[in-house]
């Protein structure tokens, strides 16, 4: 595609709206993370990757010369990423704040480094008409966003389709930021393919996390129905089903070692008793001594199952033996 020229007023102001959206789509997500003091459900890795795809992202935009609003999107679009990711260190894998702020700034100079270089180095050959090189980075690009919305579906499995840690505000202003940022594009006087998926892919994935958690609210509206009437919350009725025991349809998921570590240890646990009663149901009965009449004693079967599970039954025989010389 030949560079923009010309940018239509129109592309300005959509592409416009769109930035302002994604330069404060975090801030309510920021403030969430900082008012909770913890980030669960809101994975490290997502954010992390947003910051990344900054980097191919803005090199795309500047190459190309879009119009200037979308040029600026990537780069606050990154800076904001890396502000979420360090309070996941933070808050969630209990980093030292100045270890995740260091950190922090640090991907931040390296991403603004590569980003500059990527420009330096591909501007000349698409200027020159040769944009393999600018269509490598932009795919780099859409790619690396799409993988990062790819781990709050793991978190939507875990919980079963419900949405725990992301600021619905923040989500929604997110998708409103590439949808006005796609519109920006078809304003354009040459459509932009692969920007365009981007964009898509954003929206088309971040449908479906609003999808899922709409889903699980339709599913468990009677449980939270009864849940308030008794002055509780879905997580408390979680909760209590959890310590009794109990099996709970809507319970999260557990990952496989867990769940491995689980029914290992039951089984050990279980092989271990086993052991236990089977060596005592086999010990003799201890002889009472060269008196004559002493009694022997053994327990019978439930009670060495009570004495393994701490109550102890000792249900004494005795036995009558007459000592011949």
């Amino acid at each position: 595609m030949a560079p923009q020229q010309n940018i239509p007023p129109a592309a300005n102001v959509l592409g416009t709206i769109g930035t302002i959206l994604w330069c404060i789509q975090t801030i309510p997500q920021i403030w969430t993370n900082w008012r909770t003091k913890k980030t669960e459900g809101l994975p490290g890795s997502m954010m992390y990757l947003w910051a990344l795809c900054g980097v191919p992202f803005g090199a795309y935009n500047v190459v190309q010369r879009f119009n200037y609003p979308l040029q600026i999107q990537p780069q606050v679009f990154m800076a904001l990423c890396l502000v979420n990711w360090c309070q996941i260190l933070f808050y969630n894998n209990k980093w030292a704040i100045w270890k995740a702020i260091l950190i922090g700034l640090a991907n931040a100079a390296a991403f603004a480094g590569v980003e500059a270089a990527l420009v330096l180095t591909l501007r000349p050959l698409y200027d020159a008409g040769k944009s393999a090189g600018i269509l490598v980075v932009g795919i780099f690009a859409a790619i690396l966003l799409a993988a990062g919305l790819l781990p709050p579906y793991g978190e939507l499995w875990k919980r079963r389709g419900r949405v725990i840690g992301i600021n619905f505000v923040f989500l929604s202003m997110d998708w409103f930021g590439a949808f006005f940022s796609l519109m920006s594009l078809a304003a354009q006087n040459t459509f932009d393919v692969l920007g365009g998926v981007l964009y898509i892919v954003c929206i088309i994935l971040e449908t479906g996390i609003f999808l899922s958690h709409i889903i699980w609210l339709l599913r468990t509206r009677k449980l939270r129905k009864e849940a308030a009437a008794e002055g509780k919350t879905f997580d408390d009725i979680a909760a209590e089903h959890e310590e009794q025991g109990m099996s709970f349809k809507f319970a999260e998921r557990k990952r496989s070692k867990q769940n491995k570590e689980k029914r290992t240890g039951l089984e050990t646990g279980n092989t271990r008793r086993d052991e236990d009663l089977k060596g005592l149901q086999q010990r003799p009965a201890a002889d009472a001594g060269p008196e004559s009449g002493a009694e022997g004693t053994h327990c019978d079967a439930s009670a060495l199952e009570s004495e393994m599970s701490e109550e102890v039954k000792n249900v004494a025989h005795p036995i009558d033996r007459v000592d011949k010389i």
